[in-house]
């Protein structure tokens, strides 16, 4: 008989990472340390799908961006024909669920969503093509004290994690105004390039007539003196945007937060107006924005909704979790309180009733399963970084008690509790 030949095991899609404990414990951390915050500045949490209509992004993002040429996954759905995408970002779904269930119709919202975002790029260490996203938003909002209110959130977010604000993690700030005075700038800007054409790259070459603001954003270093010196938008503001930049400034100075006034900074989105934000790090490298936002009036109406002003912000969740490493701020693993050591399994009956009123009451108890000796079982209860070791022996059950071993103190004593009486002292070895 022919020996079958065992199957090659499949792998994960490249650039999309699995996440295992303890890093998966850093994420739990941090997606609660969020959702707190933003329950005290009043934001709400909405879920979009994470497919949509291809269609969205390219009205939404703008056709002529890296996201939409190069990098978004598109498909054909074999069962209707409909054209979908794996969502880019998280901005656009929301609007388009806000313009779907007219969910302004009782006046402005706060919001919120986490979750995996998708784009076809050069796999490195932070950036991948599966990430996560922290998405805030407030739509129905024109006034400057709402992006300033979000600016001052995500500060309040790097100071509730143990970043250093204008050391660790420092603002930068621009506003890219209105249509006309875009178009304004923007025919100025165009002139200009046209003059130094020599000194482009391709890419910017290819974007020059189609989208010349983001010729601005290139990371080309042979490319920098040309665009320090290029047409600057700021110059092109009219009182109105002037007045909003001005009154966020002051919102932020009273604040005591200070920035920096980048006019180069655009972002890689078609849909922003007046003011833009990112808060960049110097420890990532070139990954150093963890964070950016800005407002966005005219998406709404772009995407078909009565026009309504919004303004928010996306955070890279994966580039956020590198920093914190780098700067040794993540928690250490979220360890059991105690470890059950049960020498014979027989006593599983006795046994499982005290440790699920352990567990009703609070304390965090792993059981050890699978058998084996009392020396391996205690190697085992060391390894999971339990305070106590839970120690079900014939004698204890014998006299209706559990012996209790301290791991993390080399001085203190075993002692024994009543198996009936768990609920009263599992408060004991919690607060212990």
């Amino acid at each position: 008989m022919t020996e079958q030949k065992k199957p090659e095991p499949l792998k994960g899609v490249k650039g999309m990472n699995d996440t295992f404990a303890p890093a998966s414990g850093h994420w739990e951390w941090l997606e609660a340390q969020m959702r707190e915050l933003l329950r005290l500045y009043g934001y709400r949490n909405v879920r979009t799908p994470i497919v949509e209509p291809t269609a969205l992004f390219v009205r939404g993002i703008g056709e002529v961006t890296d996201i939409v040429e190069k990098e978004m996954y598109t498909f054909t759905d074999k069962l209707n024909g409909d054209e979908l995408a794996l969502r880019p970002e998280i901005t656009a779904g929301l609007v388009r669920a806000v313009i779907e269930h007219n969910a302004l119709y009782d006046g402005p919202l706060r919001m919120w969503s986490i979750g995996p975002v998708f784009r076809h790029e050069r796999p490195q260490k932070g950036r991948y093509r599966q990430f996560h996203q922290l998405d805030v938003e407030a739509m129905g909002f024109a006034g400057p004290d709402v992006d300033a209110e979000l600016i001052l959130l995500s500060r309040a977010l790097w100071q509730r994690l143990g970043l250093k604000v204008g050391e660790d993690i420092h603002l930068e700030l621009n506003s890219l105004g209105e249509p006309a005075e875009r178009a304004a700038h923007r025919a100025a800007l165009i002139a200009y390039l046209e003059q130094h054409q020599e000194l482009l790259d391709e890419d910017a070459r290819r974007r020059l007539h189609t989208n010349p603001l983001r010729v601005l954003d290139t990371k080309n270093p042979a490319m920098q003196a040309l665009v320090e010196a290029a047409p600057k938008l700021l110059d092109f503001l009219g009182p109105e945007s002037l007045a909003h930049l001005n009154a966020v400034r002051a919102a932020l100075d009273t604040a005591g937060l200070a920035y920096a006034i980048n006019p180069r900074l655009v972002r890689g989105l078609d849909y922003y107006n007046r003011t833009v934000f990112e808060w960049v790090t110097p420890h990532l490298g070139s990954q150093a924005t963890v964070c950016g936002g800005g407002r966005y009036d005219g998406l709404i109406a772009q995407l078909g909704g009565k026009g309504a002003p919004a303004v928010g912000f996306g955070l890279g969740m994966e580039r956020l979790l590198l920093l914190l490493e780098a700067l040794n701020l993540l928690p250490g693993e979220d360890a059991p309180d105690a470890y059950a050591v049960l020498p014979d399994a027989a006593a599983l009956p006795q046994v499982l009733p005290v440790l699920e009123a352990l567990r009703a009451a609070g304390l965090a108890v792993q059981m050890h399963a699978g058998g084996g000796s009392m020396k391996s079982q205690f190697k085992r209860a060391n390894g999971s970084g339990a305070r106590y070791a839970l120690v079900f022996g014939g004698d204890e059950l014998a006299r209706g008690e559990v012996a209790i071993k301290p791991l993390r103190d080399e001085g203190a004593a075993q002692f024994s509790r009543a198996l009936g009486q768990a609920a009263q002292w599992a408060s004991e070895l919690r607060t212990a």
